[in-house]
């Protein structure tokens, strides 16, 4: 069976890599009375308390519910500890925010995980936890960050390479192979602890079902639990094997007694002090290890190799290599038919491991409000201040599924707008769970009864950019291309469902009723001068020219949803025409503004800005140019007149309202004026407009990076942007990387790097309005440089931009590596590809979560070769970027 056969099998996907890599510091995990759940369970607690929500470890598996886990642990014999999970620092103690400090790489997978690949580089000297935590804390946030590289601890190679593989011989069979290597020059130890273990859920008071573990001999673990296909585990080398259980060790840290003998931290605490009386002579419990003590010689390589299978296998590892060499044969046919097209070597190299990374970032979420609220029977019940913390009115959430998360160390939790990127990606690899994450956040144990979709568990009320109706479409022709058939189940589904958020926006963020929308940050944190979710102290409102065009954008998504269901049901023509007619008032509005005919456009600059408006009516601009201003070119959607003819109910009262309310049709961008090919355009930019925000966002001097699109304007960096409001000042200066800014704490920052969704957006905007426009309509690119390009040029031109961040330059290097010199030239470092968070303005280097193949994630559809306009007739109302991406070749 090839893995395009297995992908429409969801029980190939039962098992996958859906542990998270950090479990402690997070919301879910959070009893505190005080909500500092950076603190309340934090790296060093996390090998003694068994965690209530899910599991976290290095490289690990799981079922679909975590009910069983399996995950790999290491000893140098000189940490203080078992290498039983990644290290990293909490928001507090990075001087810019949260970051993972170890280096590991996800070099491979398929849709079902049939075959799975990534790298742990290990270092053989003690690893340098409290160098890290106190350098880091000595410096400020004009200081770059303190890495494991500036240790030094790889200087001499003193390290190991780790290859972890995992290989499915069928749904519930699982080959397991580590290949491990000592990078130095000298013989060097490790102990290798292949770990299984059973979440625990027997200690929550609803289910005393406790299942077990126990050791057959020193190379086999039997399972036993009565939900779980996998009965057996193997190891091939196994020396012993050792048990404890997955519970608290609450005499270590909270000074009372212990419910068992064997606690979580057992086998860790065997393996470093040797105390046998922290295992179980028994050999059964509810965690257990395989042990393997090594010795590398210098340079040596060995392989380690383990089994999870629901069968009694005799001779479990005949045909091992077989099995193995057969599922990397189906991964590379595969991806070799994914990136048909892709002439360079790089490029597949590059979108192979962001795929591998949107794959590995997969993670099992689970989040009852209500129990997390109330607590559970069997436990100490929450403190009351709880219920006033943060969450108490999502009591209705009940999330227990496989989610795509951002990032499993920095952002081990969903984000409701990351999540809509990540589905353009995954779209072209495996539609079907694309589609199913999008409607997972529309089903009514994650949408709120109002209609607002949830935001993030720090903060679920929060308020993301509408793009869900976005990228719904989207993965609906990318599917409907892909498969030859449109899934109209899923989009009248989804529809219907996004009907109630639409609804959700403009009842609670139009607080005028006058179709200018507030939002609060809109998942741009601190890109303006002030906290935007901040209430102003004299009364005074803050109107968003991106919360506008924002909604403008999802009226046009979801007109042109409607529009395409109403080809197959005309009931949808009289939806399609009330989003038309919203679309124009948002439209209206954010050109007339109160009394005085405010508009957030403003003509002396040619620039949108949000802006201030007093109790008394009057608006006040704040004048800072940020990508915020170049939202607007989002809400632009192109119909042929094929589909207009085609749904003459719809033709007749747009011609209705285009004829009878002028004042509307007059700031539609020439809705009456056919196009190229008998194309009408729906944009908040006429011609004008849109030539005068390209010529800043193209501006070198301003908002063009040679790496994308820049966060904020480059003028700022020597020119800061200043604003007095009610007796404070307030500062903006370009900052091209880290934050210089602790205003949403740590990590907060978008003043200034490339980052991905809203140069993607840019991207997908800039093809669209060319297919209204046609080559004639040109644009000075680089402004200032008097070479003129169409807009379907300059999209390219942005797509190579994003892709120069990865790919290797003239010299071999790439600029995503930064300054370190090893990253880019050693053969054990430069060819692993990290997608961070977002980009350095000037030079391209990574900054922020080192692991985001989320968003980041786009650099897998930038990549993809644009389909030839046969291909593309395929989807005669559409246009092209909805079905392939350009690098221009």
């Amino acid at each position: 069976m090839s893995e395009k056969q297995r992908i429409s099998d969801v029980s190939w996907k039962k098992w996958g890599p859906y542990v998270s890599n950090r479990e402690w510091g997070l919301v879910r995990e959070d009893y505190s009375e005080n909500g500092d759940a950076w603190n309340y369970t934090n790296h060093d607690t996390a090998e003694a308390k068994t965690y209530r929500w899910g599991e976290e470890g290095i490289c690990g598996i799981c079922d679909d519910l975590q009910k069983l886990v399996f995950s790999v642990g290491f000893w140098n014999k000189k940490d203080k500890m078992v290498k039983e999970r990644f290290f990293g620092l909490t928001n507090g103690q990075g001087n810019h925010g949260e970051d993972v400090k170890e280096y590991f790489y996800y070099l491979d997978s398929t849709p079902t995980h049939s075959y799975m690949k990534m790298l742990y580089k290990y270092p053989q000297n003690a690893f340098p936890y409290e160098q890290l935590v106190k350098t880091n804390a000595a410096r400020g946030k004009e200081d770059a960050e303190y890495e494991l590289i500036d240790t030094g601890i790889f200087d001499y190679n003193e390290y190991f390479d780790i290859f972890i593989e995992y290989a499915k011989e069928s749904q519930n069979d699982i080959l397991v192979r580590l290949t491990i290597v000592n990078k130095s020059e000298k013989e060097a130890p490790l102990i290798v602890l292949p770990t299984v273990w059973f979440r625990n859920t027997w200690n929550w008071g609803y289910d005393d079902y406790r299942p077990q573990l126990s050791a057959e001999d020193a190379d086999h673990i039997k399972i036993n639990h009565q939900d779980i296909e996998v009965k057996n585990v193997y190891a091939k080398q196994s020396l012993k094997t050792l048990f404890c259980n997955n519970e608290t060790n609450n005499e270590r840290l909270y000074q009372s007694s212990n419910e068992s003998k064997y606690c979580k931290d057992g086998i860790n605490n065997f393996v470093t002090t040797g105390n046998s009386q922290t295992v179980n002579p028994q050999n059964t419990g509810t965690k257990a290890s395989f042990f393997m003590d090594e010795d590398f010689k210098a340079g040596e390589s060995k392989i380690f190799e383990f089994r999870l299978s629901d069968k009694e296998v005799r001779e479990p590892f005949k045909d091992f290599d077989i099995l193995f060499e057969q599922r990397q044969k189906e991964a590379d046919e595969f991806y070799a038919e994914i990136q048909k097209g892709i002439a360079s070597d790089d490029e597949k190299l590059v979108q192979r491991q962001a795929f591998a990374g949107m794959l590995w970032n997969k993670m099992f979420y689970h989040y009852n409000v209500e129990k997390w609220l109330k607590g559970d029977p069997a436990e100490i019940p929450p403190p009351k201040s709880r219920e006033s913390i943060r969450n108490f009115d999502w009591k209705h959430l009940n999330n227990e599924h496989i989610v795509s998360m951002p990032d499993k160390w920095e952002y081990p939790w969903y984000a409701t707008w990351d999540l809509a990127f990540h589905t353009i990606s995954f779209s072209l690899i495996d539609p079907d769970f694309a589609k199913h994450q999008l409607k997972l956040f529309l089903f009514e144990w994650y949408m709120h009864p109002n209609g607002q979709l949830p935001a993030y568990e720090w903060n679920l009320s929060d308020v993301n950019p509408p793009v869900h109706a976005w990228a719904v479409f989207r993965v609906f022709k990318i599917d409907e291309y892909l498969k030859d058939k449109p899934d109209l189940e899923f989009l009248e589904s989804a529809f219907q469902k996004l009907l109630m958020n639409f609804t959700w926006w403009v009842n609670k963020k139009d607080l005028n009723g006058n179709n200018i929308f507030e939002g609060g940050f809109l998942g741009l944190d601190n890109i303006g001068a002030f906290d935007r979710n901040s209430v102003l102290p004299n009364g005074e409102q803050l109107e968003q020219s991106d919360g506008t065009s924002w909604m403008a954008m999802f009226a046009l998504n979801m007109m042109r949803i409607a529009l395409e269901l109403a080809l197959y049901n005309k009931v949808y023509e009289e939806m399609a025409m009330k989003f038309f007619e919203h679309f124009l008032s948002i439209a209206h509005s954010l050109d007339n503004m109160g009394d005085e005919n405010f508009s957030l456009w403003d003509e002396q600059d040619e620039f949108f800005y949000d802006a201030i408006a007093s109790s008394d009516g009057t608006h006040m601009y704040l004048k800072l140019r940020t990508i915020v201003g170049l939202i607007p070119m989002f809400a632009v959607e192109v119909i042929d007149d094929e589909m207009i003819e085609n749904l003459p109910n719809f033709k007749k009262r747009m011609k209705w309202v285009l004829d009878n309310k002028p004042e509307l049709a007059s700031l539609v961008s020439r809705w009456e004026v056919k196009g190229q090919d008998s194309k009408h355009l729906l944009s908040l930019l006429r011609g004008h407009r849109l030539k005068r925000l390209l010529n800043r966002m193209l501006n070198p001097d301003e908002f063009l990076s040679d790496y994308g699109v820049r966060a904020l304007s480059k003028e700022y960096e020597n020119n800061p942007y200043t604003l007095t409001l009610n007796d404070t000042d307030y500062s903006v200066k370009y900052t091209p990387a880290e934050s210089d800014s602790g205003l949403f704490g740590g990590n907060s920052n978008w003043r200034g790097p490339v980052w991905f969704p809203i140069n993607f957006l840019i991207i997908d905007s800039l093809q669209r309005f060319f297919f209204y426009y046609s080559p004639d309509f040109l644009v000075e690119y680089p402004t200032g440089s008097g070479n003129y390009s169409n807009l379907d040029q300059i999209a390219d031109a942005l797509n190579k931009r994003l892709a120069k961040i990865f790919l290797k330059d003239e010299n071999g290097k790439r600029p995503v590596h930064g300054q370190y010199e090893r990253f880019q030239t050693d053969p054990d470092f430069k060819d692993y590809i990290l997608f961070y968070e977002y980009f350095h303005g000037d030079n391209g280097r990574g900054v922020g979560a080192s692991h985001q193949t989320g968003w980041t994630g786009l650099i897998a559809k930038i990549l993809q070769p644009r389909f030839s306009k046969k291909e593309m007739a395929a989807s005669e109302t559409e246009i092209p970027e909805d079905i392939g991406k350009t690098t221009g070749k």
